[in-house]
């Protein structure tokens, strides 16, 4: 006789993750053909195309929250945008189709096709504040991040934290010249900065990923973009700060009146408060996290994902090999 079933434990259920890998990667696939052809434009349209084409095929009730602009702005995966086939889960999206468009169109590292779920009604939205102040880190040092304290004083105590000297502490930072404070402190305190040209999603999966060459970042960003690494961050571990960042009076003004706190400081939970948070990225161009598009035969190519939830906190790393004679028969010429 078989013994009871444990009630207490739920029964597996369906894995959205598993079924945005295969967005991310179409996103990346249409894309890498124009890698280093310095047309910024064509490529994001590319990325765009081949995650829209393939985000039809999903099974949910999606509103994209962050996406490409406002409708009147961006052809396809604008804010606002239903996608899906109508049918449960209700869910939030924040895509990226390809995040660092600079990057890839002149080859350079680092570049990604990103997108996040979370449940309807749970994603930041950050109306109109373009920017933000973030800072990221890993699980060990999550509880040091203060967007408050100097620079200096929290990269010194990371390094008490790990033992290390703290010289041995590396920060990313965008290369802007509005950083050129923040630079000087990290290096005052005796740490080191890495500066990276494009691309804090890439850099807050770089600081807040196992043997990673960072420790944390740092910097005023995209706030779109801190939305999107916040659903990454709940899924990996680690904790990410931001406080939005108007760019000028104007901009000031319209977020006191749309009722935004401009003084307070956002966490992963408060940019992302879902309990169940979905992400895929796929590597367009190569970087640190993630192996970028590569062609290793006339008629293949190939793609490295990261893949994670944030319930079950599986992380998962995908190669793949694709059939591009076949994916075109299928999906156009966009493979």
């Amino acid at each position: 006789m078989h013994p009871d079933p444990d009630h207490s434990q739920q029964l597996p259920d369906r894995n959205l993750a598993l079924e945005l890998v295969r967005v991310t990667e179409a996103a990346a696939l249409a894309t890498a053909p124009l890698v280093g052809s310095g047309e910024k434009e064509a490529a994001d349209q590319a990325a765009v195309d081949g995650m829209r084409y393939m985000l039809q095929s999903i099974q949910m009730d999606g509103v994209v929250v962050i996406g490409e602009g406002e409708k009147d702005e961006a052809p396809m995966l604008y804010n606002g945008e239903h996608i899906g086939d109508g049918s449960p889960p209700e869910v939030d999206i924040a895509v990226d189709p390809l995040e660092g468009t600079t990057l890839a169109a002149h080859g350079m590292p680092s570049a990604l096709a990103v997108i996040a779920l979370s449940a309807r009604g749970t994603m930041f939205d950050p109306g109109p504040c373009v920017y933000m102040e973030k800072m990221a880190g890993a699980p060990p040092i999550a509880d040091l991040l203060d967007l408050d304290r100097p620079l200096g004083e929290t990269v010194k105590l990371i390094a008490e934290r790990k033992g290390h000297p703290v010289s041995d502490v590396m920060v990313v930072v965008l290369d802007r010249p509005r950083h050129e404070q923040g630079i000087a402190a990290i290096r005052a305190a005796g740490a080191r900065v890495r500066l990276i040209p494009h691309g804090d999603v890439s850099a807050t999966l770089l600081a807040v990923t196992e043997r990673s060459p960072v420790d944390l970042l740092w910097g005023i960003g995209g706030t779109p973009e801190g939305v999107i690494s916040a659903a990454a961050v709940k899924c990996l571990g680690g904790q990410l700060l931001g406080r939005l960042w108007p760019r000028d009076d104007a901009e000031r003004t319209a977020a006191r009146e749309a009722g935004y706190e401009l003084e307070r400081v956002l966490d992963r939970d408060d940019l992302v408060a879902g309990n169940d948070v979905f992400f895929s990225a796929t590597g367009v161009t190569d970087g640190d996290v993630l192996q970028g598009v590569r062609y290793p035969s006339a008629g293949g190519a190939t793609t490295e994902s990261l893949v994670t939830r944030s319930r079950s906190g599986t992380i998962r790393r995908i190669m793949a090999t694709h059939d591009r004679a076949k994916l075109r028969a299928i999906g156009g010429e966009r493979y």
